[in-house]
């Protein structure tokens, strides 16, 4: 499987697809953390995560902090929605964690808010 990272048609939007892991850790850096820095990251496309990609996204979101940016975690695919709730990272980020669940055939809606409480839609 390829592992890339593309532009979205919105020049502020950076999508992460393939594996944000620390196989990825030095390329990604310099994607996260270059100028002008991205005000959100698409997790939509990540197939596995791990702490050193962990560890990446904190040093964006502080990069971001400390030069009073704004930075969200946006579109969080299963891969990330998982390692965030094992790791309790939710309130960290403060980014809503959407995803679609399957209960019995019906899709569901969860999101997960700031406080890392769900509920269903």
């Amino acid at each position: 499987m390829t592992s890339e990272t593309k532009p979205t048609n919105d020049p502020s939007v950076l999508r992460i697809e393939g594996e944000l892991t620390i196989f990825r850790a030095a390329e990604l850096k310099l994607l996260l953390l270059a100028e002008p820095m991205a005000q959100a990251i698409d997790l939509s496309g990540v197939t596995e995560l791990d702490t050193a990609g962990v560890q990446l996204l904190m040093l964006a979101k502080k990069m971001a902090l400390a030069t009073q940016r704004k930075l969200s975690l946006v579109a969080h695919s299963p891969a990330v929605i998982e390692v965030f709730e094992l790791l309790n990272l939710a309130a960290y980020f403060g980014d809503p964690l959407v995803m679609t669940q399957r209960r019995g055939g019906a899709a569901t809606s969860s999101t997960s808010n700031a406080t890392g409480r769900s509920y269903e839609s």
